[in-house]
């Protein structure tokens, strides 16, 4: 053993180690290794070839298992669309649970590795939108704490798309999703014929906005004997963009209807009869006009008096209380009015979202008394909410057709007017698309700004 050193005010002995030759080294001390103990690198780790061939394949399999389709919903109504898209894709449906507890709490659990995986959650809203919502974000934040690569969430009808805008003292809600959405670990989003195109500017990621028109168009070509005599019609003068979009593409005429049969969304929320509809109803104060004492005289006898003041203030007062009076009007609804001949055609009538159906029938109404004989209704999400089905049955409309983003299946046992255009083939391509890192602008080829 070596000599001991002083450490601390006790003896530490130094390790002695062999070598190779036998010889003794002390661990403590610097020694340079003979260099004829150096073997080359390249005899120690022979370099490994892989056979001709084999990387290709590694490159195929991972390809085909980088990714995994979930759906967010557990009834079979929901997970139709879903089982679709993975039918046109050759991969099966993400092993999750997606449950109600007895409490009413939701709980996800997934079945199987999703590490270092594009994952694509699914989630068609059906009639509860919030427990749909919820689902959703459970799942999405489930899926980045099992560290998967990239969550996109596959959304056809986007929930809350209506409360994009500040009314009175409300909130915007679609913007607060967005951001709960980002937050719950969601990267990227596919959906649908938003209500407002601006919506996507909510999002810190890139939103998909994919369009139905061409599955509705072909529908119409094929499934209406004489669409050649048609003529397609915007509800109201907010459609008439997304009308225009349709006929020119048909190559057909456009009517508008302007005017209004009944309160709509907006009558409730812009104030329209919020003025008072007396003149000498009590005002706020802050709203009170200045009182201005004339002492009797007119405009014109200020100016021969010599007073141009006075005048000036007389002309000014009377301008400001006209104006002031016309403001606090109540708005006058306009009577509804067709814009465009549809005497003898069939009228198309064209649309994203048909929920509350009390316009699309009030408007078939129009039509039929202006002379149209058929009348079809086309929109991309099917919500046909409360009594729906009813109205639609009882009402002047031939056919409504609608795509499969909500699931609406009862509705369809209810009414069938109701037929449903298939739009799993743009999802499940935009899901390829998407994994592969191509190019989005093939599936908005033919696709106008407005629509």
């Amino acid at each position: 053993m070596a000599r001991g050193a002083p450490w601390g005010g006790r003896t530490a002995s130094l390790l002695l180690l062999p070598t190779p030759r036998g010889a003794v080294i002390a661990a403590g001390r610097k020694k340079r290794m003979p260099r004829k103990l150096l073997l080359p690198y390249k005899s120690l780790f022979p370099p490994f070839r892989a056979p001709k061939g084999l990387h290709d394949a590694v490159a195929m399999n991972a390809a085909r298992s980088g990714y995994r389709v979930f759906s967010a919903n557990s009834t079979a109504a929901c997970t139709e669309l879903a089982k679709r898209i993975t039918e046109r894709l050759g991969a099966e449906l993400g092993k999750s649970v997606v449950y109600q507890e007895t409490n009413g709490e939701t709980r996800v659990e997934i079945k199987e590795s999703v590490r270092g995986q594009d994952i694509f959650i699914i989630q068609t809203i059906p009639r509860d939108v919030n427990t749909a919502v919820m689902e959703l974000l459970i799942m999405a934040y489930a899926l980045k704490t099992s560290c998967a690569r990239n969550i996109i969430g596959v959304i056809p009808y986007f929930p809350y798309s209506k409360q994009s805008k500040m009314r009175k003292r409300g909130s915007i809600v679609c913007k607060l999703l967005a951001s709960m959405l980002a937050k719950a670990g969601l990267t990227h989003i596919i959906t649908m014929d938003l209500h407002q195109k601006e919506i996507q500017g909510f999002f810190s990621f890139p939103v998909d906005n994919l369009r139905a028109s061409p599955f509705l168009i072909q529908y119409i070509q094929e499934e209406i004997p004489d669409y050649r005599n048609a003529v397609i019609v915007a509800k109201s003068p907010d459609a008439a963009k997304r009308a225009q979009s349709y006929a020119e593409r048909l190559r057909l005429g456009l009517a508008v209807i302007h005017g209004e049969a009944q309160c709509t969304e907006q009558d409730m929320d812009d104030g329209r009869h919020s003025p008072p509809m007396v003149k000498n109803a009590t005002v706020h104060p802050g709203l009170e006009l200045p009182s201005v004492s004339l002492q009797g005289i007119s405009a014109v006898e200020a100016g021969a008096a010599g007073q141009p003041h006075q005048c000036w203030l007389m002309q000014n007062f009377a301008f400001v209380q006209l104006s002031y009076d016309f403001m606090m009007m109540a708005k006058e609804k306009p009577p509804i009015t067709v814009v465009g001949d549809v005497g003898g055609r069939i009228a198309i009538i064209v649309d994203d979202i048909i929920d509350d159906v009390e316009s699309f029938v009030a408007a078939a109404e129009i039509l039929k008394e202006r002379g149209a004989y058929k009348i079809f209704v086309m929109a991309t999400h099917g919500l046909l909410s409360a009594d729906a089905p009813r109205l639609i049955e009882e009402s002047s409309i031939d056919e409504v057709v609608v795509t499969n983003t909500v699931p609406h299946e009862v509705q369809k046992l209810q009414c069938p007017k109701i037929k449903t255009v298939d739009i799993s083939l743009i999802l499940s391509e935009a899901i390829r698309r998407i994994h592969n890192g191509e190019s989005m602008a093939y599936l908005f080829r033919n696709i106008t700004v407005d629509d």
